[in-house]
């Protein structure tokens, strides 16, 4: 998805445990194991992080010198994980403590700080003597040298202070800032010593019978004299669970009569709600845990564009914050251009030192035409006309680099090439160094012009045309509307192989025939007639395309095919929603319904029913999940709103300003959905939809305000 080619991941795929969990909470997240520890000096990005840099590389408990069995684990709710842990056989004075009979209850919350509160109760009928055993390290890691990025040089690492009843690790980065990690104990240990790699901590504990015992750990994190607040544990979870309340009152409300589909749809406003990312601009979404933790443009548009029923408030703060960010001037380390949208802002001490362009940067091809139709989608979501004042500047910038600077050679197609020794190779979406290859696997020669990117900038001159006749500006929307139909004219004829779209047009101008997931977005931009649509929909869901649970990034019969690749026959949920609500767009509701439904089953075979960033593309069997991928992302902010964008292309909710277009049609698992505090057209929507004689209705439960809701008859 995103991150540089010169930190192409190298992490040992021995190192890769997927009994993961992951709490976050703003620029602060925790990834570990369901056990609730953290592998000491570990090298797969378990850790503490807080702003691209890792406070905390090892945390692991011992009862008398063993590991405790893990009962169960679950941190659904984002900020909160709970851990249930138990005894091996344990010998104790010479006494012996059955297995099984001492009960360890491990409750983490995130809150500006990590404050954890262990409970041990032993069901034993006499007083039971451990010893519990803490070992920590904190390495300071950024978290490209984590991702595998070889440094020349690192800053100060200075020795641990021990006090009483806690632990000070420190170190002073080649930017000059003091990075800290307090871990305090509450009560103190009765010993807190040097070991090999770290430091640990011991109590002596007796445990009467049936009487809990508590520990209460916090850790907290900072650089440059700032630090989270360690606060309170049972006022630190107070406060967070009414965030997430306050949060979910604040949002869509969804009902169906299937209970894993209320489940999943609950699981993704809690998650976009732990997502989120404080910003002067309001919140956004950043990508995804635990790699790309930091904002990132194309994935903060898609994201908040798929949010859209759920909070219209995060596309209106991320476009305000990517404004904030758009290119002003050339900067060719950065790849930066006037009017340009960033692609990666990263805040770590290898940003700060500028050993990586990441301040922000802005290798994305994408991302400019992509926030012009976020503006649009959500003007036309939420009628707000004062919002579309307020960006009309960001939006003639962003439509003048697509001329000017993203037309390298004045042809009409909007194309990269890498610029910056630092940056990435490919920048349209599938960024990884290997995505873009010809038939034979061989690289594409730049500078390249992706297909689905040409689609972007055809929707993105036809919305910015409405949007400017909305101001008043008739002559330029009319300039922009002929520019449209022009790109779509030429772009039929360029880049269509008989039966599907080109993957790319190379530096020589010549169509790259890879069989490729990409077309599949020009259903989404809306750029084809409607009979290649239609070949473009049958071709997606042939055998080499579909996998049974979603359409592959590359077909199976190409060179360079791999299932458990990134992007080269892995299959992504993001990807088919934007397809799904394609084929929604043109007519194809029995296929769009399909993605829905594949996705939705695919949900139930991962933890908290979240989808992953992406899967691996093997063929679906009659029995079993889909196969996960060895560094996927999750929880994750595009697949997260997936489900959402997935939920639109079967209600067909479709908003214009004042006008509320509905074209419903429900799988058959799916009878009933009500859907309430829909904020759109300026006003707040209440309707259900249910199936009835084969056939989809709906009912207008409430409206309130002044826009009309219009059925639209299927094609």
């Amino acid at each position: 998805m995103n991150g540089m080619q010169i930190n192409e991941f190298q992490i040992k795929p021995a190192e890769i445990r997927f009994s993961t969990h992951v709490l976050k909470d703003d620029d602060l997240f925790l990834n570990f194991l369901a056990d609730g520890s953290v592998p000491l000096k570990n090298k797969s990005g378990f850790g503490l992080y807080c702003r691209d840099t890792r406070f905390l590389d090892g945390w692991e408990m011992r009862i008398n010198r063993t590991r405790p069995l893990l009962l169960s684990s679950s941190s659904h709710m984002g900020y909160l994980s709970r851990i249930d842990l138990t005894n091996k056989e344990l010998e104790s004075d010479g006494m012996s403590i059955p297995p099984a009979t001492i009960h360890l209850r491990l409750l983490n919350v995130l809150r500006g700080a990590l404050l954890q509160r262990i409970r041990l109760l032993n069901f034993n009928d006499f007083c039971a003597r451990i010893t519990l055993e803490f070992d920590f390290s904190a390495d300071f890691a950024d978290i490209f040298e984590v991702r595998g990025t070889e440094r020349r040089k690192r800053g100060q690492v200075f020795e641990p202070e021990i006090t009483t009843n806690g632990v000070l690790f420190s170190y002073r980065g080649l930017d000059n800032l003091v990075y800290k990690t307090a871990v305090t104990f509450s009560p103190a240990p009765e010993q807190i010593v040097f070991v090999p790699g770290g430091i640990s901590a011991r109590f002596d504990l007796e445990l009467p019978p049936r009487r809990k015992r508590y520990l209460l750990i916090t850790i907290v994190p900072g650089a440059g004299g700032e630090s989270g607040a360690p606060g309170n544990f049972e006022y630190a979870a107070r406060r967070q669970r009414e965030s997430y309340r306050e949060w979910q009152f604040a949002c869509t409300k969804f009902r169906s009569d299937h209970e894993l589909y209320n489940a999943i749809l609950m699981q993704g406003i809690v998650d976009l709600r732990a997502l989120q990312k404080s910003t002067p601009s309001g919140p956004i979404l950043p990508a995804g845990i635990p790699w790309f933790a930091s904002p990132f443009g194309r994935d903060a548009i898609i994201s908040s564009f798929q949010a859209l029923p759920v909070n219209p408030e995060l596309a209106r703060s991320t476009l305000r914050f990517l404004a904030r960010y758009q290119g002003s001037r050339l900067d060719r380390w950065r790849e930066e251009e006037p009017g340009k949208i960033m692609h990666e802002l990263r805040y770590g001490e290898m940003a700060n030192c500028h050993e990586i362009p990441h301040t922000p940067y802005y290798g994305s091809i994408d991302a400019t035409p992509l926030f012009v139709v976020l503006l649009s989608e959500t003007c036309r979501w939420t009628n707000d006309i004062g919002l579309l004042r307020e960006m009309a500047g960001p939006l003639r910038e962003a439509l003048r680099w697509m001329d000017e600077y993203g037309d390298l050679d004045k042809d009409g197609y909007v194309e990269y090439i890498k610029k910056s020794p630092g940056g990435l190779s490919n920048q349209g979406w599938k960024d990884s160094w290997n995505a873009v290859v010809d038939e034979s696997g061989e690289f594409v020669s730049p500078p390249i012009a992706p297909v689905e990117v040409q689609g972007y900038v055809f929707d993105a001159k036809q919305r910015a045309s409405e949007l400017l006749f909305c101001l008043g500006e008739e002559h330029e929307a009319g300039r922009l509307r002929r520019e449209a139909e022009e790109l779509k004219r030429r772009f039929l004829k360029d880049f269509w192989l008989g039966d599907r779209l080109a993957f790319a047009l190379d530096g020589l101008k010549q169509p790259v025939a890879t069989m490729v997931s990409n077309m599949g977005h020009c259903l989404f931009s809306g750029i084809l007639d409607d009979e290649r649509a239609g070949s473009v929909a049958e071709r997606l869901f042939e055998p080499d395309m579909f996998s049974g649970w979603g359409i592959r990034t590359m077909g199976k019969n190409e060179r360079a095919y791999n299932p458990m690749s990134y992007h080269n026959g892995s299959v992504w949920p993001h990807e088919n929603s934007i397809i799904s609500w394609g084929l929604k767009r043109y007519g194809f509701e029995e296929k769009a319904g399909l993605l829905a439904t594949k996705f939705f089953e695919a949900a139930g075979f991962f933890d908290c029913c979240r989808l992953p960033e992406l899967f691996c593309g093997f063929t679906r069997r009659a029995y079993g999940g889909p196969v996960r991928h060895i560094l996927s992302c999750s929880f994750q902010s595009w697949s997260v709103g997936s489900t959402f964008l997935f939920l639109r292309s079967l209600t067909g909710i479709e908003p214009h300003f004042n006008e509320v277009y509905i074209d419903p049609v429900l799988p058959v698992w799916l009878n009933r959905i009500k859907i309430r505090d829909l904020a759109v057209g300026g006003g707040v929507l209440d309707i259900e939809f249910f199936r009835k004689n084969g056939e989809t209705a709906y009912r207008v439960l409430r409206r309130e305000g002044r826009f009309e809701v219009i059925h639209r008859e299927n094609r």
